[in-house]
């Protein structure tokens, strides 16, 4: 008998023994399911490139956009106002004139950072042999050393290279001290239409893509802490957040929907993920924004003045009558007249030092364009950082507003890179105006359509658990 009821009460304890090892893999299963979803939502936060978690100069965030851009003397309402009605319609109007829709660049050139993985070394590259025909004369030359769909294996990520054959007329050749000397380098430079090779979604991502911009933001941001960091070091990453989130709205406005049927549209989840969800990266572009403006609008005698030359006599009169009312128009200098205050900045025992060091931070920027694999990515990449090397030229270059009109010299090149900067920045400010709200919407469905998910799973798991314990 007392043998009978040792085996009960062991049986029982195996009985109980199993129960519990059920109920400690099931609450195992739900915690590693929970850890899995957080770490996959993380991923995708992170397609953005980078964080910018490296750099101890990120502003708490806030939810919503209101009163004074932070470090400008102008708020986002009008900000806002301004570039909707003014603007971004003169800025759209001025780069499809001829003399700010050719660009020079040089494409074919060695990564000085790393090894070249780019061009035909690339996944999936194919071999594409192109009609010399099919080129002006200038062209033909480089042709042999270039394959326009050994992109990533993407024929979108390709530069279209279609010119006229029109001769320009070459303004001054200079140096400036906040870009790398290759942008001067005439011998390997060849016009490009921009108008031809948009801005938009190339499928250039995965590592190279990562690399770039973790280069770019290890070589930009300060090497102190947070309460150490200036506001000179500060700004400038400011200013490379605000250009990478302009990039990353362009590539979310003008993206690759299907390319079974080439169907180009809006992506509102990409829009929200890489952008709106995180409020400095908003801040950080309207920043951007307005300081470029306002190297533009100090500039206003100097580009005023300047000779818009391409040889068709009406569109170069139309291009310097919207250069005036750009540089010059009395909404934009009653409502914001000072969209950044550069005197506050270089002050100080250290300042010269300090803008030495950040003037060599930029131009390593400026060279990391070499290395990147999207020969696409790269055009707009090297435009728009020498269009932002040329802001930082006219505000620190020269001291006050009465000297820059005679010791101001600027390349046709940046000046041609500033203004499609500026019209690049105009157009991800008034997207991101135009596009939040339904972007916003979208990502609370697609939040709660999760969370609902989620709440029948656990809610399934509990009761599997339930009926486990249940079982004898």
């Amino acid at each position: 008998m007392a043998e009978t009821d040792a085996g009960k009460v062991k049986g029982k304890e195996k009985g109980s023994g199993k129960r519990r090892v059920l109920l400690i893999g099931a609450v195992a299963a739900l915690l590693l399911a929970v850890v899995a979803a957080v770490f996959l939502n993380t991923q995708n936060s992170s397609f953005y490139g980078f964080t910018g978690k490296i750099c101890n100069c990120r502003q708490a965030e806030q939810q919503k956009y209101i009163g004074m851009v932070e470090d400008c003397c102008c708020d986002y309402e009008t900000v806002n106002q301004l570039n909707t009605e003014v603007l971004h319609p003169l800025l759209l109007d001025l780069v499809k004139t001829p003399f700010y829709r050719y660009f020079k660049v040089k494409l074919w050139c060695d990564c000085p950072f790393w090894p070249d993985d780019g061009m035909c070394r690339l996944r999936d590259c194919s071999v594409c042999e192109c009609p010399e025909s099919e080129f002006p004369e200038p062209f033909k030359k480089p042709l042999s050393q270039y394959n326009p769909v050994c992109q990533e294996g993407k024929p979108q990520a390709a530069v279209d290279r279609t010119v006229d054959t029109r001769a320009f007329n070459g303004w001054t050749v200079t140096d400036n001290p906040w870009t790398s000397e290759d942008e001067t380098n005439n011998d390997e430079m060849t016009y490009v239409n921009l108008r031809l090779n948009p801005e938009r979604y190339t499928g250039y991502i995965g590592p190279s893509a990562r690399r770039i911009w973790d280069a770019i933001y290890s070589e930009n941001c300060p090497k102190y802490a947070s309460e150490e960091s200036c506001q000179e070091e500060k700004i400038l990453y400011k200013l490379v957040s605000g250009l990478h989130s302009s990039i990353s709205v362009h590539i979310a406005a003008d993206y690759l929907l299907d390319e079974a049927t080439n169907l180009w549209g809006q992506n509102l989840t990409l829009l929200y993920d890489r952008v709106l969800r995180y409020p400095d990266r908003v801040r950080n572009l309207y920043f951007t924004f307005l300081f470029v403006l306002r190297a533009v609008t100090k500039a206003e005698n100097y580009l005023g003045e300047a000779e818009y030359e391409t040889g068709n006599v009406i569109e170069d009169l139309k291009t310097k009558s919207l250069v005036k009312q750009l540089v010059s128009d009395p909404k934009t200098k009653a409502a914001c007249p000072l969209p950044f205050d550069e005197a506050k900045l270089w002050k100080g025992q250290r300042g010269p030092e300090l803008k030495q060091q950040i003037q060599k931070q930029f131009r390593n920027i400026s060279a990391i364009m070499d290395c990147v694999g999207c020969e696409k990515c790269r055009l707009w990449g090297k435009l728009q950082i020498l269009g932002l090397g040329t802001a930082l030229k006219i505000l620190f270059t020269v001291n006050g507003e009465d000297n820059l009109r005679h010791s101001l010299e600027l390349q046709r090149n940046e000046v041609i890179a500033l203004m499609n900067l500026l019209n690049r920045l105009s157009e991800s400010v008034k997207l991101v105006h135009d596009m939040s709200p339904e972007a916003e919407r979208m990502a609370g469905r697609q939040a709660s359509a999760e969370n609902s998910l989620w709440k029948r799973a656990v809610t399934s798991l509990l009761a599997q658990i339930k009926g486990q314990l249940n079982v004898q």
